[in-house]
């Protein structure tokens, strides 16, 4: 009798482990390969090209803040969170620190991302294959600052957007969110699958993570698909790249000369 309820035991507990795995919610996390903000930013070819010389990449940081939140749902809920980048090889080590962190796999698309819908349409490909309950996306990369893809994303694959967003909770297929408004913040109900256009807010920069030795010796292991890209058209082009003007020298008037101060800037500055 001891020995039949052993094994009833184990059988409920293998068939409950089952169903967990099948109930497994998905997580795509999509990662820009930008620019540090420190580098020096030139353009080349008569300012039509970004020089890449001499350029440290880095995790797009609205792309961390929405890496890490899925991070929290895979150790709290138990999320697979797949990473994904449109690029070439050089956007792997950048793939590799995803993993280090703590995603569960990663994909990249052998593709130079020209343009919002170029990368919308990759995306669609890598979603619709891989049925992916929740895609987090940065709102915006931080060096061409397009804004596109997510909206792009959602508008192609029909699921449930949320922009600027900076709290997600999911319970089962239902979705609490709140997106950042002027002035304050909206309150948004809704279902799974969802696409969210991430920022700071999902998490703090102090709870962002850094890759430890293990999380950098596993990821080494962990699996990194390359792709080939679907026939997708780029609907927008860069004609020319232009910086800032360069700042004016600072004018030091002294204190006690405010006829000076005045004149300049009534004249000079116009703002008088």
């Amino acid at each position: 009798m001891r020995a039949y309820y052993k094994v009833k035991n184990v059988f409920i507990l293998l068939q409950s482990e089952k169903k967990l795995i099948l109930n497994t919610m998905k997580i795509l996390v999509c990662i820009s390969h930008v620019p540090d903000t420190t580098s020096k930013i030139n353009f080349i070819n008569g300012d039509t090209e970004f020089d890449t010389n001499g350029v440290q990449y880095v995790i797009n940081p609205n792309d961390e803040f929405g890496l890490t939140r899925a991070i929290w749902f895979q150790e709290q809920q138990g999320a697979q969170v797949t990473v994904v980048t449109i690029g070439g090889p050089e956007t792997e080590p950048t793939l590799r620190k995803a993993l280090a962190i703590g995603a569960n796999e990663a994909i990249r698309v052998n593709a130079d991302p020209t343009d919002g819908f170029f990368v919308a349409k990759q995306l669609e490909a890598v979603l619709k294959a891989g049925a992916y309950d929740v895609i987090i996306a940065g709102k915006e990369s931080l060096d061409y600052n397009g804004g596109m893809v997510p909206g792009m994303l959602s508008g192609l694959v029909g699921y449930n957007f949320v922009n600027s967003c900076i709290e997600i909770s999911i319970d089962g297929t239902a979705v609490k969110a709140a997106r950042e408004i002027d002035g304050g913040k909206e309150i948004i109900a809704t279902t799974l699958p969802i696409i969210i256009g991430g920022q700071k807010g999902l998490v703090e920069e102090k709870d962002l993570r850094i890759p430890n030795m293990r999380g950098i010796m596993t990821a080494r292991t962990k699996v990194l698909t390359v792709l080939e890209p679907v026939d997708a058209s780029s609907e927008t082009k860069a004609v020319r790249f232009e910086k800032p003007a360069p700042k004016s020298a600072v004018k030091l008037i002294s204190a006690d000369n405010l006829d000076e101060l005045i004149n300049l800037l009534h004249n000079e500055a116009k703002v008088i």
